[in-house]
C-alpha cells in the first residue's frame, strides 16, 4: 500500500499496490503494521455498506462526539463517489479547510479520516456502493453534522442535482 498524507493534518489517502498477474491481480487493503508504522488507528469495531441508486444522492456531513469520535477507512466497491471530508478540530492547523476525493471502483483508493472531522460524500452515477470501516461503535447520542451547504466551508458537489434526505438537509451551519 502507498500512504499518502493529505493537506489536513492526519487524514491519509492509501493506494493499492496489486500484484499483478495472468489472472488478475492481488493486493492488501488493509495491514495493521504498515498502518501502524504511520501512526493511524489499527483498531475497528464495525463495518457499513451505503448503496445508492441514484447519481447525486449526498450523505453527510457527518461525525461522532467525543468520547464516541471515530477514525473511518472509506472505500467505494461500486460506482463512484465525491467524498468530503473538514477539519473540526479546534485549534488544528486545518481546522475548517475542506477537501474532496474521487472514490472509484477502478481506483480503489481508501480514504483514511480521523477522528474529529466531518465526513460525507455525493455519488456520481448510479448504483455505487460505499464500504467503511470506523473505529468506535455507533453512539445515537452522540451523532453530529453540519449542513452540506455551509458558507463557512464552501464545498464544491460535483453533482447539482443532489438528493438529500431530510436528517441531512436539517443538519445546522457549524459553529465551533
Amino acid at each position: 500500500m502507498r500512504f499518502t498524507e493529505t493537506e489536513l493534518k492526519g487524514a491519509w489517502v492509501v493506494d493499492l499496490e496489486p500484484q499483478k498477474d495472468f489472472r488478475g491481480f492481488f493486493s492488501r487493503t488493509f495491514c495493521q503494521k504498515e498502518f501502524s508504522q504511520h501512526g493511524l488507528q489499527t483498531a475497528y469495531v464495525q463495518t457499513n455498506t451505503s448503496w445508492n441508486e441514484k447519481r447525486g444522492t449526498l450523505r453527510g456531513m457527518h461525525y461522532q462526539r467525543p468520547p464516541h469520535s471515530e477514525v473511518k477507512l472509506v472505500r467505494c466497491t461500486r460506482g463512484a463517489i465525491y467524498d468530503v471530508i473538514i477539519d473540526l478540530r479546534p485549534g488544528s492547523p486545518t481546522f475548517c479547510k475542506w477537501l474532496g476525493f474521487e472514490l472509484t471502483a477502478e481506483n480503489r483508493r481508501t480514504l483514511y479520516v480521523p477522528e474529529g472531522f466531518g465526513h460525507g460524500y455525493q455519488t456520481l452515477v448510479p448504483d455505487a456502493e460505499v464500504f467503511y470501516m470506523v473505529s468506535a461503535f455507533y453512539a445515537p447520542g452522540a451523532e453530529g453534522g453540519v449542513r452540506w451547504n455551509d458558507p463557512r466551508f464552501g464545498i464544491r458537489w460535483p453533482v447539482a442535482e443532489l438528493i438529500l434526505s431530510p436528517k441531512d438537509a436539517a443538519h445546522p451551519d457549524f459553529v465551533p
